[in-house]
């Protein structure tokens, strides 16, 4: 096998790459309180979000250790990418450059890099997938490797927000800015700039939020008609269809791809969070 391709547990791949030999999906742990799992392959969505809704504090999640990272590189294959979740809301991105660094002290002769995604969810499940695509068409690794920034450069990843208990629990949201925009129903539609999270704009419901999500992707992505588009929901299938179909008319030779959020992705977005990345 020439080449693999390494996700941290955050970001999610389509069901039809899920069992590749050619992906691995690197897990952190969950924390809510006294309830801790690993998010992977066990991971029930039902039971976490329900533990995050009853706990008064905000959830927690940790990092892979450097040796998982080293670990997951002890392969066949030559030629590894390693994507990570944005440095700026976790410490994968610096444990897999110490995994890569152990790999290749242990004599272990691969071209190895870690990306750091700037981005979450499906934001490395683009990059991953256009490493796959890369790597197939026989590129040379160091190119693919700036073909991969280059994109994370100019990739845009927007989201909507439904449940505000994570920001007001980790203090993004003050309890009286929480219950003003409980009370009047209304929803944040965010966006990613190199990694920190910002409030675009917001809106009076969720479907006027998601509105005003697609009227931001149709504006900023240049040529989004020839995009992949990818959007990840938590616990909501119907809103992901919603989107697609408000994107489908702009969509003439690109594809929009649906996902569901996984552990660390469901602990951020929150019970009918929405995701997309172009």
């Amino acid at each position: 096998m020439g080449y693999k391709i390494i996700l941290d547990s955050c970001g999610e791949l389509p069901a039809e790459l899920q069992g590749d030999k050619r992906f691995e999906r690197v897990p952190l742990s969950l924390e809510v309180g006294e309830y801790r799992i690993w998010d992977d392959e066990n991971f029930d969505q039902r039971e976490f979000l329900q533990k995050v809704a009853e706990y008064p504090l905000c959830p927690k999640s940790s990092c892979p250790s450097p040796e998982r990272y080293m670990e997951a590189c002890r392969t066949e294959a030559e030629r590894i990418y390693i994507i990570t979740l944005s440095s700026h809301l976790s410490g994968s991105y610096n444990s897999a450059e110490l995994g890569r660094q152990l790999c290749l002290e242990n004599n272990e002769k691969k071209d190895i890099c870690v990306i750091d995604s700037h981005s979450a969810s499906c934001g490395q499940t683009q990059i991953a997938l256009l490493a796959m695509e890369l790597e197939e068409s026989g590129m040379p690794f160091a190119e693919i490797r700036e073909a991969l920034l280059r994109y994370r450069d100019t990739m845009l990843t927007y989201f909507v927000l439904d449940n505000l208990e994570t920001l007001r629990k980790n203090g993004r949201l003050s309890a009286v800015k929480s219950l003003v925009a409980q009370t009047l129903n209304i929803k944040p539609v965010m966006s990613a700039v190199e990694g920190v999270i910002i409030q675009k704009s917001q809106a009076i419901g969720i479907r006027k939020a998601l509105t005003k999500m697609v009227e931001y992707l149709l504006k900023d992505v240049k040529d989004i008609g020839k995009k992949r588009i990818i959007i990840c929901h938590c616990n909501c299938p119907q809103r992901a269809e919603m989107v697609r179909e408000m994107l489908r008319p702009a969509m003439a030779g690109g594809e929009i791809l649906i996902t569901e959020t996984a552990g660390v992705s469901s602990m951020y977005a929150n019970d009918g969070g929405v995701i997309v990345t172009a």
